[in-house]
């Protein structure tokens, strides 16, 4: 809880503009002296492609607006300068396909300072890319650092609080530092239980004003690709998503209708990424859901400020999920920065007793959404209504219900209490030969989405034909040159070290001891 109190103090140190873009860039620094790198690689490269063909594919404002990679060996080495995510999937793509090709395991001794020096000249980077962009009204002015290593994680972060004392971390919003183990097998149903939290623990450790969240992780492909993919989420701390207004007088039929409201105010997390927000879309012709529109709402970008009226409370065996539909969204208490401390406590004291009441009493919710403002940009207001569902967690469900005028007529013809053997028989034999789960895992189930995307996505870099004599150079210079082709005003740092692949492997060759 300080350290959570720590950051938000901190922030409110900036001024409360109007952003274009409030995700953070982001910086991966990736330590590959493991010993286990052999396995580390390979699965890391291909959760990080699948996470960010997402990225490039996701219509609307980018939810991973920069990325920056560094690899650390026998120093770092920056293999990405700071790239815009969208419309450069195929630079991203050279950059991994870079990452697969380094030196397996044991050609790099295990040093502590590479991580450091990587977490200060990405930082510089990031300095000189927001001063030349500033120029152009970009308002990106906050970065995050993921540091994936198999070194201890606290001595990770003796090293940093150690080193980045004199360092302007101003712009830094949080350092994550993943201890990666390797485990040769993992159950499926294992899998959920190494995923990334998504709201710090007590494994977070505040230094220096801001937060260095402490993780610990499988290296296996879902883990890593759930990691990666918490960056698609919004990080806007501006304001809070909705406000759920109860009846300040309890649920009872005697409540005046002007009885003053309970707000509670809360985020809207998506659950799901909506398929119509995938600009290739396998039909082609699907489009993001509009956020004028009555019936729908909407937690990215998190632009609108949603009211909930709470109207009646319902059995919750009493709703029927044939009338639910669109997608669903987690609710959850406001992290907004601009709340008093006191205030967030509260509001989210007073969410967990909801919660734990709803789950107590075996209530539902069913909630009116309220008009965003008085214009009449309508001449008839047109109201939508929303089941809110409790769960073990404190968190809610919301998902839109229908309302008379949406529902059509249906028969449901009573069920035969008696049927024929000859037709019992052979369905009994069919529901017998299927394998039964007790509870189902979407992390089972591949659609092949990531390979259709990339796909769609792919598109060779290629260069002017003035250039075609550099055709002859080693194919891997070749690729060390496209991937370190860096901004206006980004030049690598002194510090960089960018040489080509081919003289890094046999370097490293050179540094094995012979078997004869």
């Amino acid at each position: 809880m300080n350290s959570r109190k720590l950051l938000s103090e901190t922030r409110r140190t900036f001024p409360a503009t109007k952003v274009h873009c409030q995700q953070p860039s982001r910086i991966l620094i990736v330590d590959v002296t493991s010993p286990s790198w052999t396995n580390t690689c390979s699965v890391l490269s291909e959760a990080l492609e699948n996470t960010l063909c997402l990225a490039c594919s996701l219509t609307g404002p980018c939810r991973v607006p920069l990325l920056s990679l560094y690899v650390v060996q026998n120093q770092q080495e920056c293999l990405l300068p700071f790239t815009q995510v969208k419309e450069n999937f195929a630079r991203i793509q050279a950059c991994i396909s870079e990452l697969r090709s380094l030196p397996r395991e044991g050609c790099f001794p295990q040093r502590g300072n590479g991580v450091v020096q990587a977490v200060q000249d990405g930082l510089q980077q990031f300095k000189q890319y927001s001063r030349h962009t500033a120029a152009g009204g970009s308002t990106n002015g906050s970065v995050e650092i993921a540091i994936l290593t198999s070194q201890s994680s606290k001595e990770m972060v003796k090293q940093l609080e150690k080193k980045l004392k004199d360092v302007d971390l101003v712009s830094l919003r949080r350092i994550q530092v993943i201890e990666v183990l390797k485990r040769d097998f993992l159950e499926p149903e294992d899998v959920e239980q190494c995923m990334p939290a998504e709201e710090p623990s007590s494994n977070d450790v505040a230094i220096l004003g801001m937060d260095i969240d402490v993780q610990t992780m499988e290296d296996n492909v879902i883990s890593l690709e759930m990691l990666f993919k918490t960056w698609l989420h919004d990080y806007g701390t501006e304001r809070e998503h909705l406000h759920l207004l109860l009846p300040s007088g309890g649920f009872s039929h005697a409540t005046a209708p002007k009885t003053p409201l309970m707000c509670l105010k809360c985020d809207l997390q998506e659950r799901l990424l909506d398929p119509a927000l995938l600009s290739g879309a396998v039909d082609g012709t699907m489009r993001a859901a509009d956020l004028n529109s009555p019936c729908q709402m909407a937690a990215w970008p998190a632009t609108v400020l949603y009211k909930l009226r709470v109207v009646k409370a319902l059995k919750s065996e009493g709703v029927c999920e044939s009338v639910l539909y669109g997608l669903p969204f987690i609710i959850k208490p406001t992290s907004c920065w601009q709340l008093d401390w006191d205030e967030l406590e509260i509001n989210q004291h007073s969410f967990h007793a909801l919660c734990h009441s709803l789950l107590k009493r075996k209530w539902m919710l069913l909630a009116r959404r309220e008009p965003q403002n008085t214009s009449p940009n309508w001449n008839i207001m047109v109201h939508s209504y929303y089941i809110i569902v409790p769960s073990d967690s404190a968190t809610l469900l919301v998902k839109a219900v229908a309302s008379r005028e949406l529902l059509l007529p249906s028969t449901f013809p009573a069920l035969l209490a008696e049927h024929p053997e000859r037709v019992h028989g052979p369905i009994e034999s069919a529901l017998n030969s299927l394998e039964v789960e007790v509870a189902y895992n979407p992390l089972h189930l591949k659609s092949n989405l990531y390979k259709y995307l990339k796909s769609t996505l792919y598109k060779p870099l290629h260069r002017p034909r003035d250039q075609r004599p550099e055709r002859h150079q080693p194919k891997q210079h070749q690729s060390r040159a496209k991937a370190t082709v860096a901004p206006l005003l980004m030049a690598p740092s002194p510090v960089q070290v960018l040489r080509p692949a081919a003289a890094r492997r046999d370097s490293c060759e050179r540094s094995l001891p012979s078997k004869e």
